[in-house]
């Protein structure tokens, strides 16, 4: 131990002669470390991101679309259909014992007036279900009941991008607004959630009972976008997922060889997606950093070799007095591993500084781990390790002789 201590004390004396060297040599390693740490960090804030968006979806939520029809030899995608009917919903609601919730979907672009103020918004007709289902809280108010359904009444829920621009300080609550000239009363407005996961504003919405909205905007049809449905629990979304399509298929009667007409996403197959491209994405940015450490590795390597020239008559003096090969290795491999190591622990706050800036200036969200920073650690030492381990063992198989007469 003691001579592993007098070792590392001669390899920091050695770097401390030239101290401007060391530090430009540690550049490189400074600058990788410190560019891996910000690009994972801005990869792991972007599925952090992601995750609370689709967290904002709701609770163990299903989306139940209007599936791909085919008319002779044309084929239409998802949602161009008219397949899903009012009928399935009741269905799946008492025959699924695996869902816990479900509400119709129906959407319709909406210009809304209050006094002197207007904005052109996206109106959604559900269920009081709708609510369990995504989560929404009530921020001031109340929800709309089955009763309202039944109705048809003209009440509706506000999120806060429509409060904002319509009533700007005024308090909504029992207030009247006008959606494409007809009267509505606001009953409540809903806490805020923030953008989904394409960039889409989910406080820039009015809820409505959808039996409203198909009375009143949609001739009276059930021209459903979808259902959104919930699980009864994370466990059970692939069971639920199973339960309904067999019961549409059954409901649609679609033979064995039938395709669905029908399309069902649950929640685990969007993170599932979102996680595999944000993995792909973190994955890209560090190798893409990761050159940079390698580059600096090299400038460790050019430096060693640097050194062991210019030192190669020490290297003698030190070997006659009984200093063995290993020694020498250890020596100059210690003193690479330090380089690198110093190196690592300056660009870990680099980085952790540069992704706080990044976060601050440019609006990105980042998210340094401890697992990043353990691995960039150990990096930066393999990379020590790996270029100095050359320049140390040429210098431990020099001739002690021939390098007594160096000059």
């Amino acid at each position: 131990m003691m001579r592993f201590f007098e070792i590392l004390r001669i390899s920091f004396d050695a770097l401390l002669r030239n101290k401007m060297r060391s530090l430009l040599t540690m550049l490189g390693i400074i600058i990788g470390v410190g560019a891996v740490i910000a690009m994972v960090a801005i990869g792991q804030g972007a599925q952090v991101q992601v995750d609370a968006q689709i967290s904002s979806l709701g609770t163990n939520v299903l989306l139940i679309f209007p599936g791909s029809v085919q008319t002779g030899a044309v084929r239409a995608g998802a949602q161009t259909g008219t397949t899903l009917t009012e009928e399935d919903g009741a269905a799946i609601k008492e025959q699924c014992p695996a869902v816990a919730y479900i509400s119709p979907l129906l959407r319709a672009g909406a210009q809304v007036v209050y006094g002197d103020y207007n904005w052109g918004t996206s109106m959604q007709g559900g269920s009081p279900d709708y609510f369990a289902i995504r989560d929404w809280h009530i921020d001031e108010g109340d929800f709309f009941t089955d009763a309202d359904i039944r109705g048809a009444t003209k009440v509706c829920l506000l999120g806060q991008t429509v409060v904002q621009q319509l009533f700007q300080n005024e308090d909504p609550l029992g207030k009247t607004i006008r959606i494409r000239s007809i009267p509505f009363r606001v009953v409540g407005t809903l806490q805020p959630k923030g953008q989904n996961m394409m960039g889409q504003d989910q406080d820039d919405i009015i809820l409505v009972p959808y039996t409203t909205l198909q009375k009143r905007f949609l001739g009276g049809n059930f021209r459903s976008w979808g259902y959104t449905a919930s699980a009864k629990s994370k466990s059970q979304i692939l069971e639920a997922q199973q339960q309904i399509t067999d019961l549409l298929r059954a409901r649609h009667k679609l033979g064995p060889s039938d395709d669905n007409d029908f399309t069902i996403r649950n929640q685990t197959e969007i993170a599932e997606a979102s996680a595999s491209t944000s993995k792909v994405m973190t994955t890209l940015l560090a190798s893409i950093a990761s050159v940079s450490l390698i580059v600096g590795g090299i400038g460790i390597m050019n430096i060693m070799l640097v050194s062991v020239t210019e030192r190669t008559r020490e290297i003698g003096v030190r070997m006659s007095i009984g200093a063995r090969k290993r020694d020498i290795l250890t020596q100059f491999l210690m003193e690479a591993i330090v380089l690198s190591l110093l190196g690592g622990l300056i660009g870990i706050l680099f980085g952790v500084v540069g992704s706080t800036l990044v976060s601050t200036i440019a609006g990105w969200p980042t998210f340094v781990t401890s697992a990043s920073i353990i691995l960039s650690v150990v990096f930066s030492m393999m990379v020590g390790v790996f270029f100095g381990f050359y320049p140390a063992r040429k210098a431990s198989l020099l001739n002690p002789i021939e390098a007594l007469r160096y000059e």
